[in-house]
C-alpha cells in the first residue's frame, strides 16, 4: 500500500478525520497540515487502520 493510501481505515475514521480536518480550518490551519494533523490524530486514538480482532493485545493495568 503506498504512502497516503487511505483505503485501510474503516469509514469511521474517515469520518472522524474528516471532522477533525474541519475543526483545524475553522481554526485558520492550512489544508495540507490540517489533514495531515486529523490522520495523526485518528492514528494516535485508533492504532491506525483495520485491525482484526484477533491479534489485538488488551491493555494491562497493573
Amino acid at each position: 500500500m503506498p504512502q497516503g493510501d487511505k483505503s485501510a481505515y474503516t469509514d469511521k475514521q474517515k469520518r472522524q478525520a474528516r471532522h477533525i480536518e474541519e475543526g483545524y480550518r475553522k481554526q485558520g490551519v492550512s489544508e495540507g497540515e490540517a489533514e495531515t494533523r486529523a490522520w495523526a490524530t485518528v492514528n494516535k486514538t485508533d492504532g491506525g487502520g483495520k485491525k482484526s480482532g484477533a491479534g489485538k493485545k488488551k491493555s494491562s493495568t497493573t
